[in-house]
């Protein structure tokens, strides 16, 4: 599916060369129109492909802040990072403590939360709570530790779920793409520690080309109850942080991992400043 925004600026151009293209006057109609079809679907085509390749694809010499950023939006739903069917059966190493079933289970950030602190976190109580303890101390671990442990009996894996390279990735999130959150939100309050007026300049000038400067371009909701960015920077602020660093993954959206964290946490503040209905 082609985003909204990407339709905007590519219709206005297949529309100009169709139009010079039915001016062409020594085409037979048929062939004019014929023309027209195939510039129209050959454009398409190319957008979709394009906006596949960047939501699930890879670079062929990704960059340590693209690999972190990868590492994270697999932390999150590793299915729909990589463009693959959800499991259907609840993990076998899921604890009996848990409330989730089927492919949810199968999340890392279902037992370590978006605050990357399990038992200890946000997950401590409530419909989330596994008993499982968070991947903090993980942090500065070397990698290749941690691959070992990604393939353990408490993460059945197979290969098909996740590859060697997908692991390699993940495991250097773990050990080198966390943030603690308690730097960028306001104990219990919700609130981003960040710049407002930082954020502005940031969203502004990157974020508002999908999401509009007002924030409500996209709508994850719908008329009745509709779920814009600052809805969502309000209601979710770790999950908001979490994929302003990497991502939402399966989705061509940017991300802010190559910039300096604080940049993240201000947009954070800035979005909460948005629209929520």
């Amino acid at each position: 599916m082609i985003h909204a925004t990407e339709a905007g600026k590519i219709f206005p151009f297949v529309l100009r060369l169709s139009a010079a293209i039915v001016k062409l006057r020594y085409f037979h109609r048929r062939y004019r129109l014929l023309a027209c079809v195939f510039v129209l679907g050959a454009t398409l085509s190319a957008s979709a492909q394009s906006t596949t390749e960047f939501a699930t694809g890879a670079p062929t010499d990704p960059s340590s802040e693209w690999t972190l950023s990868a590492g994270g939006r697999l932390y999150d739903s590793w299915w729909l990072a990589l463009g693959k069917e959800a499991p259907k059966a609840t993990n076998p190493a899921y604890p009996d403590a848990g409330k989730a079933t089927g492919a949810n289970t199968w999340r890392c950030k279902e037992c370590h939360g978006w605050d990357y602190r399990g038992r200890d976190g946000d997950y401590s109580t409530g419909s989330h709570y596994s008993g499982i303890a968070g991947i903090r101390n993980a942090q500065g671990k070397p990698p290749s530790s941690i691959e070992k442990i990604l393939r353990d009996k408490n993460h059945p894996y197979t290969p098909d779920m996740l590859s060697d390279v997908d692991i390699k990735r993940l495991a250097a999130f773990v050990s080198k793409g966390q943030h603690d959150t308690r730097r960028a939100i306001k104990g219990k309050t919700g609130k981003s520690t960040g710049s407002v007026a930082r954020g502005k300049a940031v969203f502004q000038t990157t974020c508002a080309a999908c999401h509009g400067f007002d924030g409500k371009l996209l709508n994850w909701g719908n008329e009745t109850t509709p779920e814009y960015i600052g809805t969502a920077a309000n209601a979710f602020p770790e999950e908001f942080l979490h994929k302003t660093r990497n991502s939402h993954p399966g989705a061509a959206m940017i991300n802010l991992r190559a910039f300096p964290l604080q940049d993240s946490i201000d947009v954070f503040a800035y979005a909460q400043t948005l629209p929520q209905k």
